[in-house]
């Protein structure tokens, strides 16, 4: 693992490679602060005010990191990083037969998964909020789709994390901490 920890000067300590920031303080914090605020959610008791307040605060992130994929830093916005199914489907055949090559940003799986993530935490959080309406509440369908989803989300999450270590082992580049301290080893056409 020492491979994978960086000198100050921005190089992979003892490669001399190029490091180069790709994720932007903004976004690493919406992504460790979504991250708390689904972890606490799951911690603490199912509709009492902690609860709504980490729920309607990830539904705020996420809004946030809607309107960052528009006007944010090059690999936080989605014309960056969100392809079509031909070219996700065209990664994962390269990645299955081990052909896959690095990239700087996401690769077109993640994006799917980052989709899916962001649109199980807003599905949540929807169905949480519509619980405090007049018209549903006490509506025993809602809370079971709300709780259907917050596992199915747990899932998801899960899936994401074993994909993130697993890349990480595969490229040899710890992702996990590039998402904590936002640089990544330059690609050789990046290392301008």
């Amino acid at each position: 693992m020492g491979t994978i920890l960086h000198s100050a000067a921005g190089h992979r300590q003892g490669t001399g490679q190029p490091m180069v920031k790709v994720w932007d303080p903004l976004l690493r914090l919406v992504h460790w602060s979504l991250a708390a605020c689904i972890l606490a959610a799951f911690l603490v008791e199912e509709g009492d005010t902690a609860h709504r307040l980490l729920g309607y605060t990830a539904l705020g992130l996420i809004a946030f990191r809607v309107l960052w994929g528009l006007v944010g830093p090059r690999h936080a916005r989605f014309r960056e990083w969100v392809r079509g199914p031909r070219a996700v489907a065209g990664y994962v055949r390269e990645r299955l037969a081990g052909r896959s090559r690095r990239r700087l940003g996401h690769n077109p799986a993640a994006a799917v998964m980052i989709l899916l993530l962001m649109a199980g935490v807003a599905a949540v959080g929807m169905t949480g909020w519509m619980q405090t309406w007049d018209a549903f509440r006490g509506a025993e369908w809602l809370e079971d789709t709300h709780e259907a989803l917050a596992w199915g989300l747990l899932g998801l999450i899960g899936f994401h994390v074993l994909a993130a270590i697993t890349e990480s082992l595969h490229y040899r580049e710890n992702l996990i901490a590039a998402m904590l301290h936002g640089r990544k080893r330059a690609l050789d056409d990046d290392a301008r």
